[in-house]
């Protein structure tokens, strides 16, 4: 893990959802904690079970959190792309990191110190109340990726996983495929050659067109009703 000093971590940190709230000062004291860090593809940057020191902020790059079983297999709990942060729950509680994380590919994050966060966190409650947000949205994707995996058909979690990918309001779209597809087809609990193989068969039926990494969804609504 390489320490950078290149950027403004006050302005990198007042330009993320979660820390907008801050004022001047705040964001300069959190910022004084605060360490940017360029990660390479495939570092892990803590295991399942190691004590929390800092919060992470994904400013560029993307994050897998997994959790690792002991045939040397994974499953893919989430993957944390540009602006979202990922660890809280740990930091908040004091408790062991509940899942590995590790870089999808070459990253950039900041390390928010527990003792720093906490320190901000007792005097400014909107800061409060976007982590209590964040957690909940967490808690909300967790149950949805749980039906997801145990009520669905291997279609449906793959039209599901696209319709999540659309612009609000939208009849059609086009999303690029932002990691590889054994690790999307892992975050669907599917194997990487059944994914593809659906992707293929909506593709026949009409649902999408599959130009490389980009998918176009010309019927959203069509294709959430499928996911259903």
């Amino acid at each position: 893990m390489i320490q950078e000093t290149r950027h403004s971590i006050t302005e990198i940190l007042s330009r993320q959802p979660i820390f907008s709230g801050l004022d001047g000062s705040e964001s300069a004291r959190l910022a004084r904690s605060t360490r940017e860090y360029r990660t390479s593809k495939h570092e892990v940057l803590f295991q399942k079970g190691s004590h929390p020191a800092s919060l992470h902020l994904v400013v560029a790059g993307q994050v897998k959190l997994f959790l690792p079983s002991v045939q040397g297999g994974e499953k893919i709990v989430r993957l944390v792309n540009p602006g979202e942060i990922f660890g809280e729950e740990s930091v908040l509680l004091d408790r062991p990191y509940p899942m590995t994380a590790q870089a999808v590919r070459d990253s950039i994050l900041l390390m928010v110190p527990r003792t720093a966060l906490m320190g901000v966190l007792g005097d400014n409650p909107g800061l409060c109340f976007e982590l209590m947000n964040s957690l909940a949205e967490r808690m909300h994707d967790v149950i949805d990726n749980m039906e997801s995996c145990t009520q669905r058909s291997s279609a449906q979690r793959v039209a599901h996983y696209l319709t999540q990918l659309a612009p609000s309001q939208t009849d059609s779209f086009e999303v690029e495929l932002n990691t590889n597809k054994q690790t999307i087809a892992s975050h669907l609990n599917l194997a990487p050659e059944t994914f593809s193989r659906v992707l293929r068969r909506l593709s026949q039926q009409g649902y999408l067109q599959i130009n490389g990494r980009f998918i176009r969804v010309a019927n959203a609504e069509q294709l959430r009703l499928h996911a259903c």
